[in-house]
């Protein structure tokens, strides 16, 4: 006997248009935005930022008295691989048949079902051609055709496609006819189903269903799976809320720094809003900071808080500021670009201790790269951010690195005297990395692709021309007394491990690769195991590679904003990986993929997330808000003594595009 998992034939959706970010923005990449709408259980995994303007991928239409989910696009591989894709159902089922009937608008392309889907790039397709059908097995940015057979078909009829798996043997029929059959060992894997095509098509009718005791071990199968679920996260101390903030008119998404502005233990927080000049976030400039105790108790404000925070808030780059003890006197400094100057504020009373013009942007506009419209909109720099390093090779970092967007560097000391600019043949990416690589008490930048001695001389370059990168990581991942390596992830180039010399050891492609960080999230593995997600293309899924950089899972939540930092919550010598702040499908995945901590379903923001130990007893706290709200949560057990003491990334080196690393012993860090 049949049991029906799926029946739809979208009549429940409105004429119109499928929840969509309007905005196709990059605010996805940090921020925990998802599309306003009732989806109807089902999910759009692709977005691009050529889309902006351009309005969804797929609509609601209407023929005849029934309604279809048409899909819209046609764009192809610009500038990532795509495969549009609406998905729903379980990764659990298995040995299930699936159909859809389908139209194609247009044949200039393919159109199709997903199925065996463990996520939007992990799926099989049984798909029409132009005058063929074919099953397919998507991964990653490879497309491996299984299977092929000549079948004639047009835009002027519907077909109806099915096909049938059990164990690893799928049958495909169009209109009930058998067209194709192929045994695969991934089919056996099961997952759950889409429709897809990359040119107009329609789909309705769109029906899941087992036999009964196929769907019996798959609800047992989901049981196990819960059950599972909660006894992991009994092992681990539950969320206590700590401090819960009014931000007022002040508040800000990811533009927050924290920071010892008083000179002593506690801690405060810098809030910054902005807008935009000229293009999107080419050009932001900050309007007004706002420090605060973490009670909400304001120290100071400089500029105007605005009641239209989303709006000032809204941005998806980074800000250049960053708070640190410039001039080793106790206190930290506030160092700023605001109002085409780079100025250092005193922390505690926000007044300013040393300034300076930024630099006139005196170059041919030829030569800049990453320009809207071509032209540099000004006379002197925006900034794009800003980096604390050590380039005098002093006994602490005390140098002030600024960048533009994408190829010009400056550096300067603490008394704002330029040491060296740079400007970049190849794109310099968001936040360059700097550490002493050779030992000589100067640190090296890495900018991108290139490497740069302290005095600003290019050393190498890793064999790469395209695309920037968007964050990288150094250290010893494999083992204090192994060598060490950079790993990045940029964009289309993906993601790769290179060595200190320029070579490039390993690389995925995995689209267009976003975020990274490296733990100890694995414990029993040898090593450290990196993490990394994907954004731009088919958007927010996370891969954990080993300490050489070999695949272990992948993992796919149909939410974007997961920052995968690494999280001391335990205090075990473990490490979580914080996803986002959604109490349904967000929260924090140990090193097997499995969601080992959840948020409470307590009314919290969601916007963003970040992990920082605010307490003092070394395990880290989880802090989220939006444009108006801080929640921050402790571990229900704190206070505790601690012995696990991991070298974090330093929070005067704030940044939406570092790589987030822990590294157990301070000889593995950079």
């Amino acid at each position: 006997m049949a049991v029906f998992l799926l029946e739809e034939d979208f009549s429940d959706f409105p004429i119109g248009e499928f929840p969509y970010d309007p905005d196709h923005s990059a605010m996805g990449e940090y921020h925990y935005i998802m599309p306003k709408g009732d989806c109807g259980g089902w999910t759009d995994p692709v977005c691009n930022y050529t889309y902006n303007g351009s309005g969804p991928s797929w609509i609601i239409t209407e023929s005849g008295g029934k309604h279809y989910m048409e899909m819209t696009r046609i764009e192809k591989d610009r500038p990532h691989r795509m495969f549009p894709t609406l998905q729903t159902g379980s990764r659990l089922w298995k040995n299930y048949s699936v159909s859809a009937v389908v139209r194609r608008l247009s044949t200039k392309g393919y159109a199709g079902i997903a199925f065996a889907m463990q996520n939007s790039l992990n799926t099989l397709v049984f798909q029409l051609e132009k005058d063929s059908v074919s099953i397919i097995y998507r991964h990653k940015e490879e497309v491996e055709v299984l299977k092929r057979a000549d079948y004639i078909n047009d835009c002027d009829r519907e077909y109806l496609l099915e096909v049938s798996c059990f164990e690893e043997r799928a049958v495909c029929a169009v209109d009930g006819k058998i067209v194709l059959e192929c045994s695969y060992e991934r089919i056996k894997t099961g997952g759950r189903i889409g429709i897809t095509a990359d040119c107009p098509t329609r789909f309705t009718d769109v029906r899941v269903w087992m036999e009964k005791e196929a769907y019996l071990a798959a609800a047992e199968e989901e049981r196990k799976k819960k059950e599972e679920e909660l006894m992991l996260q009994s092992q681990y101390p539950a969320m206590k809320l700590w401090k819960k903030i009014n931000l007022g008119n002040f508040g800000a998404a990811r533009q927050i720094r924290f920071g010892h502005l008083l000179g002593d233990e506690t801690w405060q927080i810098i809030f910054a809003q902005a807008q935009k000049r000229v293009c999107r976030d080419a050009y932001g400039f900050i309007s007004c900071l706002t420090a605060v105790d973490l009670d909400g108790n304001i120290l100071w404000q400089i500029g105007e808080p605005s009641d239209q925070a989303e709006h000032l808030g809204k941005i998806a780059a980074d800000l250049p500021f960053q708070v640190y003890d410039i001039d080793n006197d106790g206190f930290d400094e506030v160092i700023v670009g605001m109002n085409f100057e780079i100025q250092i504020l005193d922390g505690a009373s926000g007044t300013v201790k040393k300034k300076m013009k930024t630099p006139m942007s005196e170059e041919d506009d030829k030569t800049l790269l990453g320009l809207p419209y071509q032209c540099y909109a000004f006379d002197r720099l925006n900034p794009d951010g800003i980096r604390i390093a050590n380039i005098s090779g002093k006994k602490r970092p005390a140098d002030i690195i600024i960048k533009d967007r994408y190829c010009r560097i400056y550096v300067y000391d603490s008394d704002l005297n330029l040491l060296w600019s740079y400007q970049s043949r190849k794109n310099t990416g968001h936040f360059p990395f700097a550490f002493d690589i050779d030992g000589d008490g100067h640190d090296e930048v890495l900018c991108g692709y290139t490497l740069l001695d302290h005095d600003g001389k290019e050393l190498w370059s890793y064999p790469i021309l395209d695309d920037h990168t968007d964050e990288i990581i150094a250290g010893k991942f494999m083992g204090p007394e192994q060598k060490g390596y950079f790993a990045c992830v940029s964009g289309t180039e993906g993601f790769f491990i290179g060595d200190y010399e320029g070579n490039i050891l390993v690389r995925d492609r995995i689209g267009h690769a976003q975020r990274i960080s490296v733990a100890n999230y694995c414990p029993d593995r040898e090593g450290l195991e990196l993490a990394v997600s994907n954004f731009w293309g088919h958007q927010g899924i996370v891969y954990l590679y080993d300490c050489h950089g070999n695949p272990l899972w992948e993992y796919e939540n149909d939410l974007n904003g997961n920052v995968i930092t690494p999280v001391n919550w335990k205090g075990d010598g473990s490490e979580l990986i914080l996803l986002n702040a959604d109490a349904d499908k967000g929260g924090l995945l140990n090193g097997h993929g499995k969601r080992a901590l959840a948020f409470p379903d307590d009314g919290h923001p969601t916007l963003c997330c970040e992990a920082i130990n605010l307490t003092g007893d070394e395990r880290d706290e989880l802090v989220v808000w939006d444009y108006h709200w801080m929640y921050i949560y402790t571990q229900e057990d704190n206070p505790k003594d601690q012995n696990y003491k991991p070298v974090k990334y330093p929070v005067y080196n704030a940044s939406n595009y570092r790589g987030e690393y822990s590294y157990p012993d301070p000889s593995m860090a950079p």
